[in-house]
């Protein structure tokens, strides 16, 4: 990972752990949080708990690429109408707001 090596500012992390296994994910979010505490990480990614636990906003996006949510995960989790609560509960999800 080139950005441990450079001091950088804002780090993109583009599906870093697709294809790993939940313990390997958990290790690279660990390191991610350590190495640039303080710094902007943007982290695009399917796996929920990716996303939950390490971040202070996430940003849900409705088919189509329009922005549907931007909060705190905390937030959105304790509105049983939005689209990442109803994501993590299993529930159905409109694309249409």
């Amino acid at each position: 990972m080139r950005s441990c090596v450079a001091v950088v500012q804002i780090l993109c992390v583009d599906e870093a752990t697709a294809s790993v296994d939940q313990e390997t994910d958990t290790a690279l979010q660990s390191t991610l949080r350590q190495a640039f505490a303080g710094r902007t990480v943007l982290t695009i990614a399917h796996r929920i708990a990716t996303v939950i636990d390490t971040s202070d906003r996430v940003m849900v996006m409705e088919v189509g690429g329009r922005l549907a949510e931007f909060a705190p995960p905390s937030e959105l989790l304790s509105n049983s109408s939005s689209l990442l609560s109803a994501l993590v509960c299993g529930g159905s999800v409109g694309v249409t707001r």
